[in-house]
C-alpha cells in the first residue's frame, strides 16, 4: 500500500511564476525551480552550485509534445550558464541536489542515466538528449538509496507541474497492435474499446483524461459536425508523426493523453460524439454506465 508524502514548497517571492523551492518532508534531497530570466539570480542559492541532476523544460503549448533536457553537473549553476548560451528551447530550469553534500559524481551519473530512460519510457516529452548516458557502477546500498532519490524526483517534478516521469498508463497492457481488433475480450479490463466505420481504438480512463492508446485507428477525414479541437489534434499528431496514414485512416504510433473521452472519440470517429455513451468494455457496459454506477455508490448511505 503506497505511504503518503508531504512536499512543501516555499515561494521566496511570494509568486508561483518566481523561484520556487521544494523539499519532500525528511528527504536529504531538495530542488530549485526558476524561470529562464531569473537564472542569474540562481547564483545566490548555494544549493545550486552543488553536484546534482537539472531538467530544463520547455513550456507545453497546445497538444504539441514539449522538448526537455536532462542533465547532471558537480557545479549545477555553472552549467547552467554555459546552457543558457547554447540552448534556445527552454523556458525553466528544475535543480535537484542534496542537503548533505553527499552526492558524488558517481551518484549524478547514475541520477542522470536512470531519469533519461525513465522519460523516454514515459514519452511525455522530446528529450534533446542523445542517446542515453551510461549508468555507472554503485554498490546495492547506494543504489536503493538513488532509487528513493529518484522517486522523490518524480514526485516533485509532477507537483510542479512536470510529469516528465510519469507513464500515461501505471500498469501498461497490451496496446491494441499486439492483440485481435476484431476480438474486444482480449483487451485487458481495464480497457474500452470503441467501433465506428470500421475503425476500431482503443483506450483507458486515467486520472489526467482518457489516454488514445497506440495502435488506435483514426478517421481520414473529419465530417462537419467535428470539433475544431479535433480538427487541430488530429493535425498536430500527423505533424509530430504520432499519426501515420494506413491505406484509408490513420493509426496511432504511441499512446495520446486527451482530455475527455468525448474528445477521443471525436478524434477517432472523426465528427462529434459522446465519449460515455461511446466506450465500451471488454464485458459490454458503456464508460456512461460506469460512471453513473460509481457516482450512485457514493450518494447511498
Amino acid at each position: 500500500m503506497p505511504i503518503g508524502k508531504s512536499i512543501r514548497i516555499y515561494l521566496p517571492d511570494a509568486t508561483v511564476a518566481g523561484i520556487r523551492y521544494a523539499e519532500v518532508v525528511n528527504w536529504t534531497g531538495h530542488a530549485v525551480t526558476a524561470p529562464r530570466n531569473r537564472l542569474s539570480d540562481l547564483a545566490a542559492w548555494p544549493e545550486t552550485t552543488r553536484p546534482g541532476v537539472y531538467f530544463l523544460f520547455e513550456s507545453r503549448l497546445g497538444d504539441a509534445k514539449p522538448l526537455a533536457y536532462i542533465g547532471e553537473s558537480e557545479n549545477v549553476f555553472g552549467r547552467l550558464a554555459s546552457h543558457d548560451r547554447e540552448k534556445d528551447f527552454w523556458n525553466e530550469v528544475v535543480v535537484f541536489t542534496s542537503k548533505d553534500e553527499n552526492l558524488t559524481k558517481a551518484h549524478i551519473k547514475f541520477l542522470e542515466a536512470t531519469l533519461v530512460g525513465l522519460a523516454k519510457n514515459a514519452e511525455r516529452y522530446n528529450l534533446e538528449n542523445g542517446n542515453t548516458p551510461p549508468e555507472s557502477s554503485l554498490p546495492r546500498a547506494d543504489r536503493d538509496a538513488m532509487t528513493e532519490f529518484i522517486e522523490n524526483i518524480r514526485m516533485i517534478l509532477g507537483t510542479l507541474g512536470y510529469p516528465i516521469l510519469e507513464p500515461l498508463i501505471k500498469a501498461q497492457s497490451p496496446s491494441i497492435s499486439a492483440v485481435s481488433l476484431s476480438e474486444p475480450s482480449s483487451l485487458s479490463p481495464s480497457d474500452f474499446f470503441f467501433k465506428v466505420n470500421q475503425l476500431t481504438a482503443c483506450g483507458a480512463v486515467t486520472n489526467e483524461g482518457f489516454v488514445l492508446k497506440k495502435g488506435s485507428q483514426i478517421a481520414r477525414d473529419n465530417a462537419s459536425s467535428a470539433s475544431v479541437r479535433s480538427i487541430q489534434t488530429k493535425e498536430q499528431l500527423i505533424n509530430d508523426g504520432r499519426l501515420k496514414l494506413n491505406d484509408n485512416y490513420f493509426v496511432l504510433e504511441e499512446d495520446v493523453l486527451l482530455s475527455s473521452s468525448s474528445h477521443a472519440a471525436g478524434l477517432v470517429a472523426g465528427t462529434a460524439r459522446s465519449g460515455p455513451q461511446s466506450w465500451f468494455t471488454k464485458d459490454g457496459r458503456t464508460l456512461k454506465s460506469i460512471e453513473d454506477a460509481a457516482v450512485t455508490a457514493q450518494l447511498q448511505p
